[in-house]
């Protein structure tokens, strides 16, 4: 199977002429399209109609579609629970007591509103969001990166996450299971449809790998005949690692560090997060597509390469 080479550099021999498998980036009035050897590989979607930015659609090196196709170009028998689960995105459901995750219509959800145009540097794109409130105007910023990487047959995404209290408020994040760093997979990589789900403490199953510390979450399926897998690593500089994960059975795994007592319904215990005033918090993860089967170890090694990066 071929490997999908990324970079941007040119060929030898030419004049700034770009390499046939070169990353490029087109920026566009809604949405910033990543091309790969002259194919689309994903996008950043930004319209209005959004209440949040997002990448979308998801695939493998060969070009396995991996993301769920609701709400942006629906598949056949896509669900259509929680409109908001557009392949990967970042959100919560309890920021100073607003709702950063769900979309309920605009009089009751805060949204995430594009800044500005996205910028490109080589392979990377930059995001800066507005943190607009349902109630009070804009309370925060957040700052989204996302960089495209080679590794043999992986795809992968980093992401850098930096949330700003830089509207004269702390941000309180409060303690809830909806929210964070999430991924929204297709059907196939729903459990009762023969998925499997694991993570780095070797828990397998959604029952086990709930709302449970991890340095990576990992759901593998079948699609069309072909093995593929998506994971995610929380990289170790992260708050509260390895975190806890939002990691359900019908698709849907999300880093959230925010949720201890929501997990473990523990009501003791407290995993709210404030943001003191002038203030920031980044946030780092690694998302890896993969085609084949991918054991444990490999991803413990592709952990341990992603840590060792500062």
């Amino acid at each position: 199977m071929a490997a999908w080479l990324w970079g941007c550099n040119s060929m030898p021999g030419t004049a700034g002429a770009q390499s046939p498998a070169a990353v490029s980036i087109r920026v566009g009035h809604d949405e910033a399209e990543v091309m790969q050897g002259g194919r689309s590989y994903t996008a950043f979607h930004y319209h209005a109609k959004w209440d949040k930015p997002f990448l979308h659609p998801l695939r493998t090196p060969a070009g396995v579609l991996v993301s769920r196709g609701y709400p942006v170009s629906p598949l056949p028998g896509d669900s259509e629970d929680h409109i908001w689960h557009r392949g990967i995105w970042f959100g919560h459901g309890d920021i100073n007591g607003e709702d950063f995750w769900r979309e309920q219509g605009r009089e009751k959800t805060s949204r995430l509103v594009l800044h500005g145009a996205p910028a490109v540097s080589g392979a990377s794109l930059t995001a800066l969001l507005h943190m607009q409130s349902a109630k009070s105007g804009v309370i925060g910023s957040i700052r989204e990166t996302y960089t495209f990487r080679p590794d043999g047959e992986a795809g992968l995404i980093d992401v850098v996450i930096e949330v700003s209290a830089d509207r004269g408020v702390p941000l309180k994040f409060g303690d809830t299971d909806d929210g964070g760093f999430g991924v929204r997979l297709r059907e196939e990589f729903r459990q009762d449809r023969g998925a499997r789900l694991a993570n780095s403490e070797g828990l397998v199953g959604t029952e086990n790998i709930w709302g449970k510390p991890a340095k990576w979450v990992h759901y593998e399926a079948k699609v069309d005949g072909k093995t593929a897998g998506v994971a995610v690593l929380d990289h170790p500089s992260n708050l509260r690692h390895p975190t806890t994960w939002h990691a359900r059975g019908y698709g849907l795994f999300a880093a959230n560090p925010f949720g201890l007592r929501s997990f473990t319904r523990d009501k003791t215990r407290d995993g709210g997060f404030t943001i003191p005033e002038g203030g920031k918090q980044a946030f780092r993860y690694r998302v890896v597509v993969m085609d084949g089967e991918t054991p444990a170890t490999k991803l413990d090694g592709m952990f341990a390469d992603y840590a060792a990066r500062k």
